[in-house]
């Protein structure tokens, strides 16, 4: 297939508009009683033609867009997004940032989105709530400390932080945790001091305002609802306003993948799962941690509204629902009390759900396809929301340069019929067990 494009000798850096954000405007519209704000990106409505075409408006698919603008020159893009931004995926997860992995591949392009997170705010020009404030995943048993002191080396190894915490030092950073209760006492844990938490949609709106500064069409409320094709090859998508002509077309639609895949007649190695995730009333400050239990799929961490934001596994069956069920509603709620038993007298305040892509191996796509000029991005699991920076740029550079990035090579769709499946926990071919 030839490149999809071939960038410019320099990438042009993003444009400072009249709406740039800082402390000395904020003081000048205080003094004119905040007139002079305008809309964060402008409403866009599709033109017959794109150079691409980004299928869906959430956290990579506006990442996409902005590096292709922004490291690439290609500002001929436009982001098609069924509703508004910030309600699909993007908006329904916990929050979570870090890269603590034990695969090679996998631990070098985590770290990268990692440290793209560190740089973000600055780059978006926009406070997307990035907090380092750690992620401490607990051991409960000798062997599950030999199985994460391997993981933790290997991160040291390729130069990522990772720190064994005693039990007495699990027991001062977190108090909340019952360390002697039930079957599984606490031992200890890893730390990533600089794993943390970021304002999941406020990470859709910062990309969406830097990107259409850049000159990407931002659409939403246009729900594409079929792809064309010329013999082997895209030409542009159906959509609810009409017919969009594009030389490439990427989809970046989480768990709609296979359904937008389907179109063109492709299968893709992966399944659609409900994640439920759920936050509690306000509490003064209890947790300054992001805290994974080792004994059961459960994580936790506090927002800076006070609310406890928290979450375990998949409900385990096929869904493109975005409400769950109770089952797993109790499961979650049985190992917040049983780690955590102060967390029994606390009110749940909203629950919702999110539609995961899972794939064979438990690792993401972002790959072309048979089809010439159609791009993917998918497969995500629960690795979505802290991948968003590397992933948009990775697919960006696919894009451009029809090439992978250095860092994705191991992410490609011939992986799995090569037999070169990234499986992080030994689970084998079965999406629900990732």
């Amino acid at each position: 297939m030839q490149n999809a494009a071939s960038p410019p000798a320099r990438a042009p850096l993003l444009r400072r508009s009249a709406a740039r954000y800082s402390g000395w405007r904020l003081f000048l519209e205080a003094l004119t009683g905040h007139r002079g704000w305008g809309e964060a990106w402008r409403k866009a409505r599709p033109r017959e033609r794109y150079r691409v075409v980004v299928v869906g408006g959430g956290g990579h698919g506006l990442a996409t867009a902005h590096s292709l603008a922004t490291e690439h020159g290609i500002t001929d893009v436009a982001v098609i997004e069924r509703g508004a931004l910030g309600l699909g995926n993007v908006g329904r997860n916990t929050t979570i940032i870090r890269s603590n992995y034990f695969h090679p591949d996998n631990i070098r392009f985590y770290d990268l989105s990692l440290t793209l997170w560190e740089q973000l705010e600055r780059q978006l020009n926009f406070n997307a709530m990035v907090s380092q404030r750690g992620t401490l995943n607990l051991f409960h048993t000798e062997a599950q400390r030999d199985l994460f002191t391997r993981r933790a080396n290997a991160m040291r190894l390729l130069g990522v932080d990772a720190l064994e915490l005693s039990r007495a030092e699990v027991r001062r950073r977190v108090p909340l945790i019952d360390m002697d209760g039930g079957r599984f006492p606490v031992l200890g844990g890893f730390l990533q001091p600089r794993g943390g938490t970021a304002r999941h949609d406020a990470v859709a709106w910062g990309y969406a305002r830097a990107a259409a500064a850049a000159g990407v069409d931002v659409v939403e409320h246009c729900e594409v609802t079929g792809i064309r094709c010329q013999g082997s090859r895209v030409t542009g998508v159906d959509t609810t306003q009409g017919f969009v002509g594009a030389d490439v077309v990427c989809l970046a639609v989480a768990g709609h993948s296979s359904r937008l895949a389907a179109h063109v007649g492709l299968t893709l190695p992966i399944e659609t799962h409900v994640l439920q995730a759920f936050v509690s009333e306000a509490l003064k400050p209890v947790l300054d941690l992001v805290v994974t239990y080792g004994a059961g799929h459960f994580y936790i961490s506090q927002s800076d509204k006070g609310g406890l934001v928290f979450g375990g596994g998949i409900d385990g069956y096929n869904s493109y629902g975005q409400r769950g069920t109770l089952p797993m509603a109790e499961e979650v709620a049985a190992a917040a009390v049983t780690l955590m038993p102060a967390l029994a007298r606390v009110r749940v305040l909203r629950q919702w759900g999110g539609v995961m892509d899972m794939s064979m191996d438990g690792s993401p796509i972002i790959s072309r396809t048979p089809i010439d000029g159609l791009f993917l991005n998918a497969g995500w699991c629960y690795g979505g929301f802290k991948a968003i920076p590397a992933g948009g740029r990775a697919t960006a550079h696919l894009i451009a340069h029809g090439e992978p990035h250095p860092l994705a090579r191991h992410l490609d769709l011939d992986r799995f019929a090569a037999g070169r499946t990234i499986d992080e926990r030994g689970a084998g071919p079965f999406p629900y067990a990732h």
